[in-house]
């Protein structure tokens, strides 16, 4: 079976700049501070690009987990697209889009996978995977500026 879930959150800031700050894999790893998230391999510092790949090392539900991801699609500064090469989901693929909305932006969030056990192991991941993506935005919103006219 296949989670899908799609987040919406404001920044007070130009989409060239949301886009650039969600394409930093340093603000990405202070976001996950709570769950002792670190790059180990691949881009593990600074802007991430087309093609590229990240691996991450976190710790969920008491379980060390690594995955890989590669952007696999890139229009700056309107959408990005991050998807699993290796790690713990049969399949996970985490589409971004920027839009202009007044001073700031709209930033969309929507992520679409399956895990590892099925349905048991989806109903627990779904919501923690959920919960960690609207924290790693209240970050970034939050680490906004005013934007100036």
């Amino acid at each position: 079976m296949t989670v899908e879930f799609e987040f919406r959150t404001p920044l007070a800031m130009p989409v060239e700049e949301a886009f650039e700050r969600s394409l930093s894999i340093d603000l990405h790893v202070a976001s996950m501070a709570a769950s002792h998230e670190r790059a180990i391999g691949g881009v593990t510092s600074g802007r991430i690009g087309l093609g590229e790949e990240v691996t991450r090392r976190t710790r969920q539900f008491g379980m060390p987990i690594t995955m890989t991801s590669r952007i696999t699609e890139l229009e700056a500064p309107n959408w990005f697209v991050d998807e699993q090469v290796r790690g713990p989901f049969r399949s996970y693929r985490h589409e971004h889009a920027f839009i202009a909305e007044g001073d700031g932006t709209l930033m969309i969030d929507h992520v679409v996978f399956e895990a590892p056990l099925g349905r048991l192991s989806e109903a627990v991941v779904g919501p923690r995977l959920q919960r960690l993506i609207a924290e790693r935005n209240a970050y970034l919103a939050a680490s906004g500026r005013p934007t100036s006219a």
